[in-house]
């Protein structure tokens, strides 16, 4: 992980008719607070961001996209089952629709030299605005400043709370009944867990809600390679409801090819300031 300053996102003075909407929160820069973040005591900056309260509803998803690939189909659940793909081409047309200068430049006809994972067969080759107010997803390292309070932080070890409970829907709560023992995906199925309508836990330092848990999140960058059976993936972050209480962590990280899908794969949205 990088030791030298990161300056995460470009600040920049927002028009009146280009400030995020309601639902989002603006969280101002700093080095990290967080104690338990691997940033904390580093040369790591953040600049000032919007990023949404809660993860993408499928009511957000649908009125953009006109479809929805949900597993479990309600209003207000998370959008799941999306790509990285579908979801940088999501932040794009509802930057168009709301008059935004989208943040991504979509290329689906060049194959992406540098994705040498050969599970994804997709490999668009995707670039940056680095000056466009439109939709995008969080680097790594915002998403885990966000999550961990950024300068309001209490150092906690998931995204508002000591108490996993508090904060998160994961494979123990997220079902008929609280489960124990070991992980066990016929119990799991048993027992019906399943995603939960987005902000029904407790809030972080932040205001913001589902950091820990109910979907993984998507995030801009890419995985770091251990290896050469490491295979090169988008990061992901926040754990789910399928999920380990170790994924909830804000500080945990993992990855997985750009077009994977699961039904517990969803995201969050970032605008620059």
């Amino acid at each position: 992980m990088p030791t030298t300053a990161v300056i995460s996102s470009c600040s920049h003075k927002v028009p009146d008719n280009q400030k995020a909407p309601a639902d989002f929160v603006l969280v101002k820069g700093g080095t990290f607070v967080n104690t338990k973040s691997k940033y904390f005591g580093k040369n790591v900056s953040i600049a000032d961001f919007y990023i949404g309260k809660y993860e993408v509803t499928q009511k957000e998803w649908t009125a953009v996209m006109g479809n929805d690939p949900s597993k479990f189909i309600g209003d207000n659940l998370p959008v799941e089952s999306v790509s990285w793909y579908d979801c940088v081409e999501y932040c794009n047309k509802r930057s168009v629709k709301e008059g935004l200068k989208p943040y991504y430049n979509i290329d689906k006809n060049k194959k992406d030299q540098n994705n040498t994972n050969d599970i994804d067969s997709i490999k668009w080759t995707v670039t940056v605005n680095a000056d466009a107010y439109g939709y995008r997803l969080p680097t790594e390292t915002e998403w885990e400043y966000a999550a961990g309070g950024g300068q309001m932080s209490k150092s906690y070890t998931y995204s508002g709370s000591n108490n996993i409970d508090d904060v998160a829907w994961y494979w123990k709560n997220s079902g008929d009944k609280y489960l124990t023992g070991a992980w066990n995906w016929p119990v799991l199925q048993k027992n019906n867990n399943k995603t939960k309508s987005v902000g029904s836990k407790k809030p972080n330092e932040l205001g913001l809600y589902d950091m820990a848990g109910n979907v993984r999140e998507w995030c801009w960058d890419w995985h770091e390679s251990n290896g050469p059976e490491d295979l090169p993936g988008r990061v992901w972050t926040g754990g789910g409801w399928i999920g380990g209480d170790f994924c909830c962590a804000s500080t945990f990280q993992s990855n997985y090819e750009a077009s994977g899908k699961g039904s517990d794969q969803g995201f969050r949205l970032l605008r620059n300031m």
